[in-house]
């Protein structure tokens, strides 16, 4: 597995529809776009990596209150293990009337030498 399919089978419960990079087509009142942002080689032995760690930044999209929602994508993803880096409130965008709110995630990976 990678993070991607890690996230959008865990965050696919929720009901919120979900996008790599951008959204495409006409946005619903509260959505999810994944942006992949690292994957780096932390863990090294015998001079090979042996785990990666891959990180991206959830933007939750949302038109009203995104506080109830917010919560339950951090809930389910502490369920699931992911390491939560960081969230921001990144503002409200008065020409959209969307509230932008990122999480940024880590997961660690075993590398498998093929």
């Amino acid at each position: 597995m990678n993070l991607l399919s890690d996230l959008n089978q865990i965050l696919g419960t929720l009901g919120l529809p979900i996008e790599t990079g951008v959204f495409s087509g006409v946005p619903p009142n509260e959505y999810l776009v994944i942006t992949p942002l690292t994957d780096t080689f932390e863990v090294f032995a015998d001079n090979r990596p042996h785990h990666e760690i891959q990180e991206a930044r959830l933007s939750l999209f949302i038109k009203g209150n995104y506080i109830a929602r917010k919560n339950q994508v951090v809930k389910v993803l502490l369920a699931a293990d992911f390491t939560i880096t960081e969230r921001r409130y990144i503002g409200h965008e008065d020409d959209t009337g969307y509230h932008h709110y990122v999480i940024d995630v880590a997961k660690e990976y075993t590398v498998k030498e093929e």
